[in-house]
């Protein structure tokens, strides 16, 4: 069973960010969001393991809750 990698693990962060950047220039929102799930879903199936998709989703979720509890209690 695979593990999800929370360790530093890309090679170029900083080129990977700007792609991403690249990516999203031009798009409103929507198109923006839509770029965002389709690139979600092409890394989800290179992945493949349910575990570790799980494991990603379910730490996604907690971050954002714990930065908007943050928020909130601002």
């Amino acid at each position: 069973m695979a593990a999800l990698n929370l360790q530093p693990n890309i090679a170029d962060p900083d080129g990977l960010y700007a792609r991403l950047a690249a990516l999203h220039e031009g798009l409103d929102e929507r198109r923006s969001a839509v770029v965002n799930s389709k690139l979600i879903l092409l890394l989800a199936n290179h992945i493949g393991d349910p575990q570790v998709l799980a494991e990603a989703i379910d730490t996604a979720k907690a971050a954002h809750l714990a930065i908007s509890s943050a928020t909130e209690q601002a």
